[in-house]
Formats: C-alpha cells, structure tokens, sequence
C-alpha cells in the first residue's frame, strides 16, 4: 500500500530529477540525500539511487543524442577506464569521514568557478582531451561514482567545461551518456544489494522519469547561461551532501 510519505518522497525525487536532467546529470546525489531525509535504511538508498539514475541518465542520453548533442572523442578516453573503475567502487564500502568531505569541497569550487563573473569560454571550437590526461582521470571520476553511489557526471561536467573539450550543450550529451554507464556499471558492482530495493521503486522510478522528461526538455531549449548556473547550483547541492550538512 501507497502512503503519503512515500508521495511526498516521489514528488521530492521527481523535482531532483528535473534539476538534474536539465544539465544532463541524473541525479543520484540527490536521491540519497532525499532518501535519507526520509529515514530509508542505508543499505537501501545506493542500489535505488542507482537504479533511478539509469532511468534518467538513459532518458537523458537518447534525447541529447537525438538532437545531436554528443560527441564520441571526447568521451571514450575517459569512458574506457571509468566503467571498470565504477564497477570497483561499487563493490567496496569505506569509510567516508575522508574523501566525502574531499569531493564536496571539489564540487563546490567547481560550482563557485561557473559562477565566477568572469565569462567561461566554452562555446568555442572544442578540442580533444588528450589520452595521456583523460585515461587516468576516467579511472579516478570513475572509482569516485562506484564509491559515492553516483553517475560521475557532477566531475565530469565542470571539466569538460573549464578545460573547453565540449561546449555547454554537448557536455551535457555527453555527461548523460558517461552517468549512464557508470550507473550500470556501479550497480553490477552492487548486484548483491538488488534484494534490497524497496517496493515502492516503481513509483520512484516514474516520478524520476517524468522528472527527467521535463528536466530534458528545460536542458534543451533554455539559454546557455541559464544551464550554467542550473550546473552550479547541482554542484553545490551535491557538495553539501557529501560534505553531511543535510
């Protein structure tokens, strides 16, 4: 049986998902925070996260992809090692009193830059991150999504921006594609965990999805600066999460 709690939390999910999706995130980050709020059991919110952000970052890749919004070099150098790497992750479990604190500081200097009144130039013509750099940086974003329980685009994004390997647009494309692998990847990691889904998870599972159908829809139509500021406010959203103010 349905109980308001469980409404409320689908609402809050489908607002997260909104959020997220418009700058081709899926929103993992704020599922488990979400779910903490609502008292769900740890062991719990990383396979549901997991699953949400596969329905979102898989709704996300088709619509970005379909409106041409992608490319190919300036993923797999940091795709091809990510995806094991998140795999690991997904299957160790360590303290966090370190490295949570580490990457929420990260995320937010990430989101204090695009902020940052100095104009970012990143809708020039993109150049290709160099294999020597993106190899061992998928690795690293990668073991950081399996351990943290999310796609890895929240790292992903600011770099292909600060470093201009993608315009706003396509590092959004591109972000979704890299969170959705990831996403699949961490969850076989945590194959062991699938028991533990909540029953509820259909219901958070269409609030996600009818979240990232607007969340796509914002993403691609809405003006650049606008997608800007959308990513910063996910950066620190995300960072105050791992850092535990919420």
């Amino acid at each position: 049986m349905i109980e308001s709690v469980d409404l409320l939390l689908a609402l809050c999910i489908a607002l997260a998902a909104v959020l997220y999706s418009s700058v081709g995130h899926a929103g993992a980050s704020a599922y488990i925070a979400l779910m903490a709020l609502f008292g769900i059991e740890a062991a719990v919110m990383r396979p549901t996260a997991l699953v949400l952000n596969i329905i979102v970052a898989s709704l996300a890749s088709f619509r970005f992809l379909k409106a041409g919004l992608f490319r190919w070099r300036a993923l797999w150098p940091f795709l091809v090692t990510a995806i094991p790497m998140a795999w690991l992750g997904g299957t160790i479990h360590l303290p966090s009193e370190i490295y949570r604190p580490l990457v929420g500081g990260v995320l937010w200097l990430s989101a204090a830059r695009l902020l940052w009144p100095r104009e970012l130039k990143v809708e020039r013509e993109a150049s290709d991150p160099p294999l020597l750099f993106a190899l061992p940086m998928g690795a690293f974003i990668g073991l950081l999504a399996g351990l943290t329980g999310t796609g890895g685009g929240i790292f992903l994004s600011p770099l292909l921006l600060f470093m201009a390997w993608a315009p706003t647009r396509q590092a959004s494309g591109i972000a979704a594609v890299f969170v959705l692998a990831n996403s699949l990847a961490g969850l076989g990691g945590q194959i062991a965990t699938l028991d533990a889904l909540p029953p509820q998870l259909p219901l958070y599972a269409g609030a996600a999805l009818i979240g990232g159908i607007i969340g796509t829809s914002i993403g691609l139509k809405v003006n650049i600066k606008l997608i800007l500021k959308l990513l910063a406010l996910v950066l620190l959203i995300a960072g105050a999460k791992l850092i535990g103010l919420y």
